[in-house]
């Protein structure tokens, strides 16, 4: 199979007479094909895209991503952009030439005005600019070297959600990060084997304690395929880098690689800029990890304000927004009278996704209580197709502001956010899992589905069912995340772990940050960054028991690395409006995603085909339009893309025409040529590896 290096080597580079046009218009950098930091900028989270573009821009600023456009237009080059390299199907590096917008990283924060308003983006300092700070020093800039990078890597991971879990899926002798197992075998042992002291735990009670039971034996009902996925481990959660940005001659770490470092690594504190929670006695804030510790005083503190604003460029992941936010609360009253302090997050969907999700739905752990990640925003910075830099808000065009929450990405290109975030003081989170068998499988996902049914809007919760290898046991995990203390959680708990049907291998469902638990999804997910990924999603208006019935049918026969979820919808998510999602789809009572992940070396039809038997055959009775465009994978056809917009389609394409009449963007979801004719996929989307 070729590397990205060899695929580059044999294509073409940008002329030399380009190269130097490029560079007098930008204000950045370019890194050109067959280079290293071309291979690493264009590294994606999914390892089966092909890479044939040019070279890989990255502006500095606002100006420059207008110049960059111009000269595409001028010289008949396509576009593509990068915000993360997290989205399945590569249309952000689907281009002739890649923006990367990974220097818009600056964030702050703002308390609302007297009136509940905030500053406009217009008003605030431009990216690098000397202006005046509004809340507290908040600029936060990444250097870009590779000490820097690597840096990065060893502070990020998802481990830190619980290191119980951490612990039972990856324990000491696991598969280590990196490495590859011969297709067709898996680790010794079963695939999530618990540590000695855990197998020798007691029988689980119906409380909120860590519980476990003894090992799993090998299941003959759970036959799986052999597209092995390779569990990794992690390490606590990174800090935020406060340096200046600079140019660097070689990129030499894996812009994932904070998903794969090893646990238990060292790692600094992640630095608080703000004078807020440094005046706290004893440096509370200083490292959100102090939540764990008996000086917690979030649970006892009273937020001030209902809500908060914060600005943050493209460039910022998810993680990095709410590390910012863990580290830099907001003003709050304690039950002691004195001064306290309570961090506000935006709602995202969980670690790890990029910034474009502020544009294409994001369903989180917030989500039920405050909506999605489009309905929180409430300004935009967009560079248009025609050059121009525009603020897209409520008030200033309306037609593109509408359009640009559920399809942004193919009307303009997003610099800066400004987005509405909440207090979250504590969070009442995590997980229960059980064994995986045909038999008794459907009772817990019924039981489950009728505790959640009517749960008020603070609850979160989801079922999933994740593969295990061939003759070993698979696992049905249940998150539950209420927005809250536990004396106000507590009573879900109890309903949910009330099911006796199977043993519970793992309860460990406690308070904890919210910090932490964001990165609870991709624990369970094992996700890998350089496998092969297939995503299907679809929401759905009910849960029948034959739905329930014949999903674990068909899922006992699905290959190593699927993951089958459903996700209490509903709540704060139905009122919403004013985006292009039509409200047919925010009616929904689940979202349904099967997440697919196998190695990059091996093929398996099983490993699409098991999703679209499942979404597509048993799921359709109760399937409501198409998924949330941030759940759109690759080689989706025209029609579900589509569908994803129901009713709003048609008044979709006019705003298009208006704003992008030649199609420009047309490296995105959106599936018409500059004509208006349906296009398939492979159109507007980057050729896969072997798929």
């Amino acid at each position: 199979m070729q590397t990205t290096a060899s695929l580059s080597a044999s294509q073409p580079c940008l002329p030399p007479h380009l190269y130097s046009e490029l560079s007098t218009a930008l204000r950045g950098d370019i890194y050109v094909r067959g280079t290293t930091n071309f291979d690493n900028y264009t590294r994606m989270f999914n390892g089966d895209i092909k890479i044939k573009s040019l070279a890989v821009v990255c502006p500095s600023d606002v100006q420059s991503v207008s110049r960059v456009i111009l000269f595409c237009r001028k010289h008949t080059l396509s576009l593509s952009v990068k915000a993360g390299g997290y989205g399945t199907a590569g249309w952000a590096v689907g281009g002739d030439i890649i923006m990367d917008l990974v220097r818009f990283n600056q964030i702050e924060i703002e308390k609302p005005t007297t009136t509940g308003g905030f500053t406009s983006i217009r008003d605030m300092p431009p990216p690098g600019s000397k202006g005046k700070d509004r809340v507290d020093p908040l600029v936060i800039d990444r250097d870009w070297t590779g000490r820097r990078r690597r840096e990065n890597a060893r502070q990020s991971t998802s481990s830190l959600a619980s290191q119980t879990v951490e612990k039972f899926l990856h324990p000491e002798g696991d598969t280590l990060p990196g490495s590859r197992r011969s297709v067709g075998t898996t680790s010794p042992g079963a695939p999530f084997p618990l540590l000695a002291e855990l197998l020798r735990a007691p029988a689980p009670s119906n409380n909120n304690t860590t519980t476990t039971t003894s090992a799993r034996p090998t299941s003959p009902t759970a036959s799986r395929g052999s597209c092995a996925s390779h569990p990794t481990r992690g390490i606590p959660s990174p800090s935020s880098p406060v340096s200046r940005p600079e140019s660097s001659p070689v990129i030499d770490a894996d812009p994932f690689g904070y998903l794969e470092e090893g646990f238990g690594s060292g790692h600094p504190a992640i630095p608080s800029t703000s004078r807020l929670a440094q005046s706290i006695p004893n440096s509370l804030f200083a490292n959100p990890t102090f939540l764990n510790s008996s000086q917690n005083i979030l649970t006892y503190a009273t937020p001030i304000h209902s809500k908060a604003y914060i600005t943050f460029g493209a460039g910022m992941r998810q993680k990095d927004i709410d590390q910012f936010s863990a580290a830099n609360p907001l003003e709050a009253s304690s039950l002691a009278g004195g001064r306290g302090a309570v961090p506000y997050y935006v709602p995202f969907a969980a670690h790890p996704v990029g910034s474009a999700v502020m544009l294409l739905g994001g369903f989180g752990f917030l989500g039920r209580l405050h909506g999605l990640s489009v309905d929180n925003l409430v300004e935009a910075e967009v560079v248009l197709a025609d050059g121009r830099i525009v603020i897209a808000s409520e008030t200033e065009h309306p037609d593109l502001w509408w359009a640009l929450r559920g399809a942004g990405p193919a009307f303009g290109i997003v610099t800066r956010y400004k987005a509405l975030a909440y207090p979250v003081p504590v969070v009442f989170a995590g997980n229960l899992i059980y064994r995986f068998h045909r038999a008794t499988a459907p009772s817990l996902i019924r039981h489950f589905r009728d505790c959640v049914k009517g749960a008020p809007r603070e609850l979160y919760a989801n079922v999933l069912l994740t593969a295990g290898p061939a003759g070993q046991d698979s696992l049905v995990v249940i998150q539950m995340c209420y927005i809250g203390p536990k004396i106000k959680g507590n009573q879900f708990l109890q309903a949910i772990s009330s099911w006796d049907g199977e043993r519970c291998l793992l309860n460990e469902v406690d308070e904890k940050s919210f910090l932490h638990q964001q990165d609870s999804v991709a624990q369970v997910l094992r996700g890998k960054a350089g496998n092969k990924w297939f995503i299907r999603s679809a929401v759905i208006s009910s849960l029948p028991d034959d739905i329930i019935s014949k999903t674990v049918m068909q899922f006992a026969e699905a290959p190593v690395g699927c993951t089958w979820l459903f996700e209490l919808a509903g709540g704060a998510i139905t009122n919403a409006s004013g985006s292009c999602l039509p409200k047919s789809q925010r009616a929904a009572a689940f979202n349904v995603t099967a997440f697919h992940q196998w190695d990059v070396v091996f093929e398996d039809p099983r490993c699409v085909r098991s999703a679209e038997e499942w979404l597509f055959g048993t799921l359709a009775p109760v399937t409501i339009g198409g998924p949330l465009p941030s759940f759109l994978g690759c080689q989706e056809p025209p029609s579900r893309v589509i569908a994803c917009f129901g009713e709003n389609w048609a008044r979709l394409v006019q705003v298009k025409k208006t704003y992008d009449p030649t199609n420009f963007f047309k490296n995105s979801l959106w599936p018409l040529n500059d004509k208006g004719e349906l296009v398939p996929p492979d159109e507007h989307e980057p050729e896969h590896i072997r798929f």
